[in-house]
């Protein structure tokens, strides 16, 4: 059957929706197959085909061929569609079971069709085609910032208009709290996620995200651009603070000076896009603790500790600046811990200083009892950053050397004093685990005998509190210990603990 108008209409929907025609053609296929199919009072199989060039187009009736089931006497469940392969191998014998037999029918009209049937598989389609267009086009756009206009608002979430029938999305806590929004607004955003879906939103725009205040800043700073700063890092308190930390790439060039821009003007862009957001310009620093010192500012840092091992820092600040070096609510320590990635603990300088007058009086004490050693030599070690005996014991040779003072002999005897307390101290450990007795609680305890009680104790399980803390594979060790009894052991011994929560 020749159709002129099939030419037409695939031309003016390719034309109008940007859509490849061969999927509009396939729109219109599945058309008159689904108007052919209605045709007919069985539920038969119908392909039609399309000549792309001429318009013509032909319609077959498909049955697939199955095997014999013997449930129902032999015969195909569904007739209308299928064919046994005995009946098959009659026209064709070198068919098999899975193809498809198929013959030419009377087609349809595509003038007298269900229009709103074609239509409606058509803009299906075309709407598959354009959602799947946009996701290709976007995909690579992943992490870039993304202009649109404010489309329409529902529940605090934002759809944007980004042009072309494209729509993005603003999740209600991806946008900056209290911000005043209305219909037609120009706003920008972080393209954060690009999902292929049927139904809803694909393109989803953070407001709140440290990414976007950087790809702001490399929009205002050009000098960002050309590699001459360095953005190292950003944490933001939407809508109310951030910290950017930049680095300059050219001695010549005042980092800062360039974010800040002639009379604040760069900075004061970025500010006004988010929503009035005061943005705190930070100098990256290649030490960590002078970095951490310029991410708290405006406050002034008097000391600062570093603890390698819990990746934290004690920061002591005056009583007068200790409420500036904290922050409202915490926001200008938990903005610095964001932005340098170390946990900062803020201190009075006052309660630091006899916090660390404390500590080295304690560590002091400990070199003199276990040394055997005067307060003098005991607090040269601690003021040379000495904490414990194993220090002493292990630290290369080298570096107690360098103390002013200390000869070889000394360092020696030393070091094997430590050593020798090192020692002592592990024996005395290990002899008092190997005497220890079962507390009464432990004895008394459901599931639990004697023997296995004096065999915990021995490995320091001394309490039932000690054997709450345990885990199945702890207990596999001792004698005729199953999975299944450890398991049960453990969880009587937790069982104080379920009755204080419920308490509470």
């Amino acid at each position: 059957m020749a159709n002129k108008e099939i030419l037409l209409v695939a031309e003016v929907f390719s034309n109008e929706k940007d859509i490849d025609k061969e999927i509009v053609y396939e729109a219109i296929e599945s058309a008159l197959e689904a108007a052919t199919i209605k045709r007919h009072t069985n539920h038969i199989k119908a392909r039609v085909i399309i000549d792309r060039k001429s318009g013509d187009y032909v319609t077959y009736r498909q049955w697939d061929v199955v095997d014999v089931n013997p449930e129902i006497d032999g015969d195909v469940e569904f007739p209308a569609s299928q064919i046994l392969l005995e009946a098959a191998r009659m026209d064709d014998p070198n068919i098999q079971i899975g193809d498809v037999v198929q013959e030419e029918i009377e087609s349809v009209d595509f003038g007298r069709i269900a229009a709103q049937t074609a239509k409606q598989v058509i803009i299906h389609k075309v709407r598959e085609a354009e959602r799947r267009k946009i996701v290709e086009a976007y995909q690579s756009r992943v992490g870039e910032l993304i202009t649109g206009i404010v489309k329409r608002i529902e529940k605090g979430n934002v759809f944007l208009d980004l042009g072309g029938h494209v729509e993005a999305f603003i999740a209600k806590e991806d946008m900056i709290p209290r911000e005043a929004i209305r219909n037609g607004d120009r706003i920008r955003g972080y393209l954060k996620e690009v999902r292929s879906e049927a139904r809803g939103p694909q393109l989803f725009i953070s407001r709140t995200a440290p990414e976007l205040l950087i790809a702001l800043f490399r929009l205002e700073v050009p000098e960002v651009n050309e590699g001459l700063i360095s953005i190292m890092g950003a944490a933001r308190d939407p809508g109310s603070r951030a910290k950017i930390a930049v680095k300059g790439n050219d001695p010549r060039l005042d980092p800062v000076g360039a974010c800040v821009g002639m009379r604040g003007s760069r900075v004061q862009s970025v500010t006004n896009e988010l929503a009035g957001e005061r943005v705190d310009i930070i100098l990256w620093n290649p030490s960590e603790a002078q970095f951490v010192i310029n991410a708290m500012a405006p406050a002034e840092i008097q000391s600062i500790v570093v603890d390698e091992d819990k990746h934290s820092m004690d920061l002591a600040v005056s009583s007068e600046n200790l409420s500036q070096a904290i922050g409202r609510g915490g926001q200008n320590v938990r903005l610095a811990t964001q932005l340098t990635g170390w946990e900062l603990n803020v201190l009075d300088a006052t309660k630091a200083e006899e916090k660390s007058e404390a500590e080295a009086s304690k560590i002091k004490q400990l070199f003199v009892e276990q040394l055997d050693v005067d307060d003098d030599i005991a607090m040269i070690l601690v003021d040379e950053g000495f904490n414990t005996v194993e220090e002493i014991a292990y630290v290369p040779i080298s570096e107690m050397l360098a103390i002013e003072g200390f000869d070889e002999t000394l360092v020696n005897e030393l070091r094997s004093r430590a050593k020798d307390a090192l020692l002592i101290k592990a024996i005395a450990a290990e002899e008092t685990i190997e005497s220890a007795e079962p507390a009464d609680d432990l004895l008394a305890m459901e599931g639990m005998d004697d023997n296995l009680a004096h065999e915990m104790a021995s490995q320091g399980i001394i309490t039932m509190e000690d054997l709450a803390e345990q885990s199945i594979d702890d207990l596999l060790g001792f004698k005729d210990m199953t999975e299944d009894r450890a398991g049960k052991l453990i969880m009587k011994a937790r069982e104080p603990w379920f009755a204080e929560t419920s308490g509470e």
